[in-house]
């Protein structure tokens, strides 16, 4: 039923779920607008770090399946899967997908398929729609036709877990949303090229709430770890302790706190349920907002700790903004870390084992130095555990011992 499919946007969703699909069979053209990744997967390499996607990706271009370029070009199906960063209000910006629904809709044809696989806010897949039927009116699309339409127009959010990406894309049951007749069951047919989970059939907006509402689920758990943390320092008492404790209540399951919330959904996606319905997403809203306070509320514990030394040398472990990966896109590991350089705290010493560089932010000042979590541990005064890399968790406790310790993350709890 599809012999080609073209995906726009070959970022952490984008690439995976175009190896996934050449993989089975399908020839993919993969589009790009930065043409150092263009270049380096046609070349067989991946520009980021994911369990076996490296291996999928050089297999796929190696075999003819996957080649990437960097305009669309005619396909039977097309996937947009480029950003819908948040703005300074809040609000998504779809500048992005709007750019890919105007370079898509100039080689569409009669009996193609469109799906939005990019996390939005609720009703955007109708508003692409629109905007491919003000680009193409020589076409019929499905936000405004009751008969089945020229092009068929859907959202498939993703819903892996980074690190576990190239397992979840196949194994997670995906969620299709159609947005009029035929739609939803026709991206169903080419999810099944390669999904082995159920293809759960709805209509769009539905189902751009369903993946919002998986986000702010999360976010409303971390928020009430991190709320809970903060009280308990001030009661002075352990939160781990409290946690722990209170978990061995059969139907309790409290997460652990952290130094907040990054990555490009539960940091980001609970404001586009805010800004949907603004005075009914009351405790979607607070959520956010504690997890955003998060890093500066530890941020100040490290720098009132750090004023009981003469010139501290500050161990911060981890900036990616979860274990194991190397993805410092909204990391409040990174935030506190730059902050920390910014005020001139300490010298600080940073382990991040996934990177081999310091990002801009902290490679712009000579105080800051990308080292070994072993050297890092040993030079300091004040480890701080950001992140809990599986690399990490061998830390002795003897070498923290005469040092000031911060386990944001309860790893040696």
């Amino acid at each position: 039923m599809f012999s080609n499919v073209c995906v726009i946007g070959l970022g952490y969703i984008g690439l995976p779920t175009a190896a996934a699909l050449a993989t089975n069979g399908i020839d993919v053209i993969g589009v790009d607008v930065n043409p150092v990744t263009v270049d380096l997967i046609n070349a067989g390499r991946v520009p980021f770090v994911e369990p076996d996607l490296a291996v999928a990706v050089s297999g796929a271009v190696a075999m003819g399946r996957l080649r990437a370029t960097g305009t669309p070009e005619p396909a039977d199906a097309f996937i947009i899967a480029v950003p819908t960063p948040l703005q300074e209000d809040h609000t998504a910006d779809l500048s992005y997908v709007r750019a890919a629904a105007a370079s898509v809709a100039e080689v569409l044809k009669a009996g193609d398929l469109v799906i939005l696989e990019s996390t939005s806010p609720p009703g955007t897949t109708v508003e692409l729609s629109r905007w491919l039927g003000k680009y193409r009116p020589d076409l019929t699309f499905p936000h405004g036709t009751a008969d089945a339409p020229d092009v068929r127009v859907a959202h498939c959010p993703e819903r892996v877990l980074p690190g576990r990406t190239m397992i979840e894309i196949v194994t997670n049951d995906r969620v299709v949303g159609g947005v009029g007749e035929g739609c939803a069951e026709r991206a169903r047919a080419l999810y099944q090229v390669f999904a082995k989970g159920e293809c759960l059939l709805t209509d769009a907006t539905t189902a751009e709430m369903a993946k919002l509402s998986e986000n702010a689920f999360r976010d409303v758990n971390i928020a009430f770890a991190n709320e809970l943390a903060t009280v308990c320092d001030q009661l002075g008492i352990d939160v781990g302790d409290v946690i722990d404790l209170a978990n061995r209540h059969p139907r309790v399951d409290i997460l652990r706190p952290g130094p907040g919330v990054g990555g490009h959904c539960i940091a980001v996606d609970p404001w586009f349920i805010v800004s949907a319905a603004p005075r009914q997403a009351r405790l979607v809203r607070l959520a956010r907002e504690v997890n955003d306070e998060r890093p500066d509320y530890v941020l100040g514990e490290i720098v009132r700790t750090a004023e009981r030394f003469k010139d501290p040398v500050i161990a911060c472990l981890g900036l990616a903004f979860k274990a194991n990966i190397d993805d410092l896109r909204e990391s409040p590991a990174l935030h506190i870390a730059t902050r920390l350089a910014e005020r001139q705290v300490g010298r600080l010493l940073v382990a991040e084992p996934h990177i081999g560089e310091l990002p801009e932010s902290l490679a712009r000042t000579d105080t800051v130095e990308l080292v070994d979590v072993t050297k890092a541990v040993r030079d300091a005064d004040i480890v701080v555990l950001l992140v809990d890399h599986e690399a990490f968790r061998g830390v002795k406790r003897t070498a923290l011992r005469g040092k000031a310790v911060f386990d944001t993350r309860g790893l040696w709890h």
